[in-house]
């Protein structure tokens, strides 16, 4: 059985698939309008494994842009009623929660977010902190892991649908571009990734000398 820990894994950080589906691509000016994020945790024999995935809607804050052809691309309308779709400060209450939780269960000392092209996800997850005046982010602020970047390295292919293809996990184009179901498949890609690494490492002591 393996001694090791999630926290020892990744140098004391969490990580945390997130996607965020937007108005637009510019962190600073476009609405953020839904934000996905997906726990990984680790079994007793040091393997990565999907948990449970927390979602919410957002309303776009003040004087958000909204590009027509970022809206049709990810299939969201603003103002549908039955988005059920909150303010952004609310949002990413909601979201950090658990997070925060699994950070403390973990002995964790921050979350790391993992995303496909994680870049524009972090950039968008810190402009809405930001406007929100939430001084305790749990996300480490720049550090970051891509799948992209990571599954161009394991698999030779840097499109998430390829990418999950090409791991044999799967992949319904039907259900692209909603923030849960590219959060859920980020977060398969990513465990399946590190845990073929380890498995050809033999399970490296990951917290000797840490």
């Amino acid at each position: 059985m393996s001694t090791r820990a999630i926290n020892q894994r990744f140098r004391g950080f969490l990580p945390v698939v997130v996607d965020i589906e937007t108005g637009g691509v510019n962190a600073a000016t476009d609405a953020m309008l839904q934000i996905a994020a997906v726990m990984v945790h680790m079994d007793e024999d040091g393997a990565l494994y999907t948990g449970e995935t927390h979602t919410t809607h957002v309303q776009p804050f003040e004087g958000a842009n909204l590009d027509p052809k970022s809206l049709e691309f990810n299939g969201i309308d603003p103002d549908h009623p039955l988005r059920m779709a909150i303010p952004e400060d609310e949002a990413l209450r909601q979201i950090f929660r658990p997070i925060r939780e699994t950070i403390r269960a973990t002995g964790c000392s921050r979350a790391v977010l993992v995303g496909h092209n994680a870049w524009f996800d972090l950039g968008f997850l810190n402009a809405a902190v930001n406007r929100s005046g939430i001084k305790r982010n749990p996300f480490h602020p720049f550090s970051c892991f891509d799948t992209a970047t990571l599954s161009g390295l394991a698999f030779g292919q840097t499109v998430l649908a390829r990418g999950v293809a090409a791991a044999g996990l799967g992949w319904d184009a039907r259900e692209a571009h909603s923030a849960i179901y590219d959060a859920e498949k980020t977060a398969e890609l990513f465990c399946t990734i590190v845990n073929r690494w380890d498995e050809l490492n033999d399970h490296p002591d990951y917290g000797a000398g840490a």
